[in-house]
């Protein structure tokens, strides 16, 4: 019963409107439809002198004369009765964002496809027709589009199947004999095809690209973890070893203590022990002097004579002359070497303390940025640095807070340092330098400014122990008319202005060592790409006795 009613919808209902026919008429192609609805599609073709069959577009000159189909009325009528209706569900209904069916009359349904021969929209009624007929199957059906009349040439009103590349527009046939006449036209499918393979290039690329993305978004994930990984193990660590550095402080003052509190036994046990043998010699004094008062009252002359011997007998006096030798110094001495550790304890922590805040803040994961170009970029990343006292050869005097060295005739009294240059007029830096780092060296005479590993021979040949000669230090000889850059015992000339002013850019991780003339502009004198295997500190050896050289302050 269910299909005999999905029958007989199909049967009396108009394929324009999709409702229940009224006032039925057949063309002679044999379908049917609301007179009103084929009148007003036959209406929109007026222009064309062309009539058409809405389903099977088989083509009427002239307009046909239409006359009710009573018999088909009277059918209507008749299953109007028992209940019938012909109307869609309510969601096939074309809503404001929705394509609308072009051949729908009242309330329009939702196109399911574009035709680009028809340059009409059609719901699924509607677009029956393109399956069934041979003629409307080798049309082009798209997606519902609502800008189907821009491929109508507004000039000729008719549809653009060409395209110009000379203008880079689409066009129609007449267009292409009139004012494209010379130009490079081709089909719009050509132009498609050839368009198309440059879109699948591209989408190649993109793909490519986008492979290329997720990958390096993997390496910083993994570096991020790596990152964290290694922030926690540095944690980690640096609180066991500055724990086992508080439990040997609190275990050398228990030491201290403990061996305080020896000595106060042991020093008062015997200044007790002698305070007891003066107080018993007091006591015996005072016997003593009892009995020589009581003797002294004696009236008898021989009675006193003959006791006089032995009342007058006095014991040895015990020796106490070392208790007033002595200063009043007990553990005072004690305090002050405990205070002197302190103060040796306190400036270690403090140099060594920019090494350890410079290690953290150059740590770098980010990937490799390019060089900077200006001297304010170079500037972002200069580090203030300082020459350390420790590695100064004997005849070098630092001042200026440690920033500025001179050569001079008088050997300096510095102490006996196994870190100390003993045969090269050489000192480095104080802080290691590990990560983007930039510094200036102001010269008056001729200086090699360096960077060396720490492990760099402090004595012997220069091959061993000279900035440049050896594969632990790079160099570059800044004399009075001339460079030359020296690394590994090799010498490379180098050519630039000569300035007194040098600047020196590292970047340790990316392997990039630069060196600068400074003066009104910036030149690069020489550079050098290879991989640092340790922390880095700067260096400069003085070659002639009134040579100085001096750490800038950067602002």
């Amino acid at each position: 019963m269910e299909q005999k009613d999905q029958l007989d919808r199909e049967t009396i209902s108009c394929v324009i409107c999709l409702d229940l026919l009224k006032d039925p008429v057949t063309t002679s192609c044999g379908h049917s439809y609301c007179m009103s609805c084929i009148k007003g599609f036959w209406d929109a073709e007026d222009q064309r002198r062309i009539y058409s069959c809405p389903q099977c577009r088989e083509a009427f000159t002239p307009r046909p004369v239409l006359k009710k189909n009573t018999m088909l009325a009277a059918l209507v009528e008749q299953l109007k009765k028992t209940g019938l209706q012909a109307a869609p569900a309510d969601h096939c209904y074309a809503g404001p964002e929705d394509v609308a069916c072009d051949v729908c009359t009242g309330r329009k349904l939702k196109a399911s496809k574009s035709c680009l021969q028809c340059l009409i929209s059609y719901c699924e009624n509607h677009l029956q027709p393109h399956f069934e007929s041979t003629k409307l199957k080798k049309h082009k059906l798209v997606e519902p589009s609502e800008k189907l009349q821009e491929n109508i040439c507004s000039r000729h009103d008719e549809v653009m199947k060409m395209f110009c590349r000379t203008d880079q527009q689409s066009i129609c046939y007449l267009c292409s004999v009139e004012d494209h006449k010379c130009h490079d036209t081709v089909s719009a499918a050509a132009e498609r095809t050839e368009r198309q393979r440059e879109l699948e290039v591209s989408r190649l690329n993109i793909q490519q690209r986008i492979q290329d993305r997720e990958k390096d978004v993997k390496l910083l994930q993994q570096e991020v973890e790596a990152v964290s990984l290694s922030a926690d193990k540095a944690v980690e660590d640096s609180e066991k070893i500055f724990t086992q550095l508080i439990r040997l402080l609190q275990k050398r003052s228990s030491d201290v203590k403990q061996q305080i509190r020896s000595q106060q036994e042991t020093e008062v046990s015997g200044v007790k022990e002698l305070q007891e043998k003066l107080q018993q010699e007091i006591t015996e004094l005072k016997r003593k002097d009892a009995e020589l008062k009581q003797l002294s009252h004696t009236e008898d002359h021989n009675q006193f004579l003959h006791n006089y011997p032995s009342v007058s007998q006095l014991s040895e006096p015990t020796d106490s002359s070392s208790i007033n030798i002595r200063p009043l110094r007990y553990f005072e001495d004690v305090t002050a070497a405990v205070s002197e550790l302190r103060d040796k304890l306190q400036d270690i922590l403090r140099n060594k303390w920019t090494n350890i805040s410079l290690a953290v803040t150059n740590v770098d994961v980010l990937l490799p940025q390019p060089e900077p170009k200006t001297r304010a970029e170079f500037l972002k990343y200069s580090c203030q640095i300082t020459l350390d006292p420790n590695t100064a050869n004997p005849y070098l005097l630092l001042s200026e807070g440690n920033r500025k060295v001179k050569w001079t005739r008088q050997q300096q009294s510095y102490s006996s340092y196994t870190d100390r240059f003993t045969d090269r007029r050489q000192v480095l830096s104080r802080e290691s330098l590990t990560g983007r780092c930039y510094w200036e060296v102001e010269r008056r005479g001729e200086v090699r400014v360096a960077v060396a590993y720490r492990n760099v021979s402090r004595g012997g040949d220069r091959n061993q122990c000279g900035f440049g000669y050896n594969d632990k230090s790079w160099s570059l000889v800044c004399g009075t008319n001339s460079y030359k850059f020296w690394f590994n015992n090799i010498f490379t000339p180098v050519s630039g202005p000569v300035s007194s002013r040098v600047g020196v850019y590292l970047d340790h991780r990316a392997g990039i060592l630069s060196f600068y003339s400074i003066s009104e502009i910036m030149t690069l004198l020489h550079r050098v790409q290879t991989t640092f295997t340790q922390p880095l500190y700067a260096g400069l050896h003085l070659y002639f006795e009134g040579v100085t050289a001096e750490l800038c302050k950067l602002k």
